[in-house]
């Protein structure tokens, strides 16, 4: 994985996750996620629209583009290799801290259980360096 990319992701960046619908449209969902030995995490609930496009067809795409300059950003196609349980929100808390500088998660729900998406990229695109200045 390129290091810009690993750095989006291990930012304080929104994940933008697109899977496939029953009729194949695209559906796309903003998410928290990390990269971690090789593989793209991505937490969600059991149940959620992408968790069940994802159980019939695990072909992924996301874009994730740094919250401080929208010209740094990444595209990656690739495949959810495993779906790992994350019921004491041990990711989520990771994940709240990246994104909310918290200690635990804060949008618990009683009934929920999360999941952690495990991607393995297969094609990666990343934009070259460019700077927003002020011209």
């Amino acid at each position: 994985m390129d290091s810009k990319a690993e750095n989006l992701l291990n930012g304080k960046n929104l994940v933008f996750l697109a899977t496939s619908m029953s009729d194949g449209a695209p559906q796309v969902t903003p998410v928290w996620g990390n990269f971690e030995n090789s593989h793209i995490l991505i937490n969600t609930a059991e149940g959620r629209l992408k968790h069940k496009n994802i159980l019939r067809d695990p072909r992924v795409a996301i874009s994730v583009v740094d919250s401080k300059n929208p010209l740094d950003m990444t595209s990656i196609r690739g495949k959810v290799t495993e779906i790992l349980p994350d019921y004491d929100y041990k990711h989520a808390d990771f994940l709240t801290k990246q994104y909310m500088g918290k200690e635990k998660y804060p949008f618990k729900r009683p009934d929920e259980k999360r999941i952690i998406l495990k991607i393995e990229p297969e094609k990666i695109f990343v934009l070259p360096e460019l700077a927003m200045n002020d011209e």
